[in-house]
């Protein structure tokens, strides 16, 4: 099976794809697929990497993801609970190539524009969960006119942009091979103080090179990368751990410096720890 690029099961002449994944933990490794993907997490948590950005989905969440935007789902290895997610696969000229372009579809708009840098709808809809819920015991007719009704409120909905820009080509197996070791690399030790010749060594490169490589295909520096998913996981404790101390997440998290930790988590996420904690438990 291909890493980067990945093929989604599709059997002959459907156009749409519904999957239940039902695992401990879902496909982990870093990849990306032609189809556009709408996802519902019916279980679990944990971090998601879209494009150029890192996020956190938990239960409830309701995530589309666009065609050939590089992804991947790492839930939390931490809990023992399954991990499930219903989702509908499907290529946007798979019902013809000028389907939505007809004016019927005009109100979808703003979902096409959105999936490209992926989305993730906020608030939780409930709505949505049921339309997912449907999708089980529904026909092939019901599961396209379910389809229809998801994206309709999807175009309408208030949504959380997934990336920061759009990567419009796919990775070639190679590439794809070296972001998923150096993804998998950083994701397993985000935690301990990693060094430029650590990561470059993982990628199979000199450290002048790998750090072009990274910046070209992600838009950041290998760093600015680090950083955020450390702060993703410095958020995640600060709301499900209030036993532990701002500076025992800042340690937890990779960061070995109170005032680096700070300097870093206001920089990206516009307030200090402290107010992030206490705003978020209101």
């Amino acid at each position: 099976m291909k890493v980067l690029p990945f093929q989604i099961p599709k059997p002959e002449n459907n156009a749409l794809i519904y999957q239940e994944d039902k695992e401990m933990v879902f496909y982990d490794k870093f990849h990306q697929h032609e189809e556009i993907q709408v996802s519902y997490i019916a279980k679990g948590e944990g971090t998601l990497v879209v494009g150029d950005t890192i996020n956190y989905y938990k239960k409830g969440d309701v995530l589309a993801i666009g065609s050939n935007l590089p992804h991947v789902f790492k839930s939390d290895s931490s809990s023992n609970i399954m991990s499930e997610m219903l989702t509908l696969f499907y290529l946007k000229d798979a019902f013809g190539t000028s389907f939505f372009e007809l004016d019927e579809f005009g109100e979808l708009k703003t979902f096409f524009k959105n999936v490209d840098y992926g989305f993730k709808v906020s608030p939780k809809s409930k709505t949505l969960e049921t339309y997912f819920q449907q999708l089980a015991e529904s026909s092939k007719l019901q599961r396209f006119i379910i389809l229809l009704e998801i994206l309709k409120i999807l175009s309408k909905s208030r949504v959380q942009l997934l990336s920061s820009f759009i990567y419009d080509k796919k990775y070639t197996d190679s590439e794809g091979k070296r972001m998923r070791d150096v993804l998998d690399f950083t994701m397993q030790n985000y935690h301990l103080q990693v060094s430029l010749e650590e990561v470059a060594e993982v990628s199979a490169m000199t450290k002048n090179a790998f750090c072009k490589y990274f910046k070209k295909r992600t838009n950041k520096s290998y760093f600015t990368f680090l950083n955020e998913l450390r702060i993703e996981n410095a958020c995640k404790l600060l709301l499900t751990t209030k036993n532990l101390s701002i500076a025992e997440i800042a340690y937890k998290s990779g960061f070995n410096n109170i005032s680096n930790f700070n300097r870093q988590f206001k920089s990206i996420k516009k307030t200090v720890p402290l107010e992030y904690r206490k705003a978020k438990a209101v």
